[in-house]
């Protein structure tokens, strides 16, 4: 399994996405996930599915301890007492004393990110937290938010395909030890998979065009991809990344595909993208 180091945290480079699972379905998915080989979990209070998720954790007999476990903050609960008690409800829900890494899920519009960061960064120092990051930070706050932490941030959970060009934010991350965590990294409901380059790719190696995008990510420095899938034989699918490798060639091909811009998650709410 590979990992991305990343300010202290160990990331697992591939992680089981959970967004839109729910109750027993959502906990048999996790548990198959991780009895596949994953050691990275996603959710948020947002999903309504910790308690699945913590369950699944459970029952798949892999020790607690050896399963990389993020959770992340709506933005109206980013205020100081809100994000600490949004976190200890996490906690609760997953039946954990701790997450391995508490994320910002979206920036806010009204409470001063000083603050949000602070509450954070006390998240991690009374321990309810390993780790600390952000999600869906622009590269400008990606810098505002590292200069006013006391700790340093694991990551930027964002959108990232290769229909959609991240360069500011990957140097953004790269330039202050984060690791980039890839969202919709398939870029769902899409033409991606079957646009060219991506069968073409997939014919010659042999692989899915999912794999050939997943292989994408987590090819590239600094990088961890978490895609969703209520699919029990694709979520084994997803995870068969680290026994080939594409070209230089062919990663710079894929990555000609940004010219499309194509962003999925934008929102009333969203700040304003590079």
């Amino acid at each position: 399994m590979h990992n991305v180091a990343a300010n202290g945290a160990n990331i697992p480079a591939i992680g089981f996405g959970t967004w839109t699972l729910k109750g027993e379905d959502c906990a048999k998915l996790v548990a198959h996930a991780i009895a596949s080989g994953y050691r990275h979990v996603d959710t948020a209070d947002l999903y309504e599915n910790e308690e699945a998720v913590g369950e699944g954790i459970r029952i798949s007999g892999v020790p607690r301890d050896e399963v990389f476990l993020t959770t992340k903050v709506w933005h109206p609960n980013l205020a100081e007492g809100d994000l600490q008690r949004s976190i200890e409800g996490s906690l609760q829900k997953l039946g954990v004393d701790q997450v391995d890494l508490a994320l910002i899920h979206w920036p806010s519009k009204s409470i001063p990110l000083v603050e949000s960061i602070r509450a954070l960064n006390e998240v991690r120092s009374g321990g309810m937290a390993r780790h600390i990051g952000v999600s869906n930070f622009p590269s400008k706050m990606v810098r505002d938010a590292v200069a006013l932490s006391d700790a340093p941030l694991a990551c930027n959970q964002v959108e990232y395909h290769p229909m959609l060009d991240q360069t500011p934010v990957l140097e953004a991350c790269r330039s202050n030890g984060m690791a980039l965590v890839s969202y919709c990294p398939l870029c769902r409901d899409t033409d991606l998979l079957t646009s060219e380059p991506i069968p073409s790719m997939a014919e010659k190696y042999g692989r899915t065009p999912a794999q050939i995008v997943l292989r994408w990510h987590v090819q590239q420095d600094g990088v961890v991809c978490i895609p969703r899938t209520k699919t029990p034989e694709r979520v084994i699918e997803n995870f068969a990344l680290f026994d080939f490798e594409l070209t230089p060639d062919d990663m710079a091909t894929i990555s000609a595909l940004s010219v499309r811009n194509k962003r999925i998650c934008d929102y009333g709410f969203s700040p304003e993208w590079d």
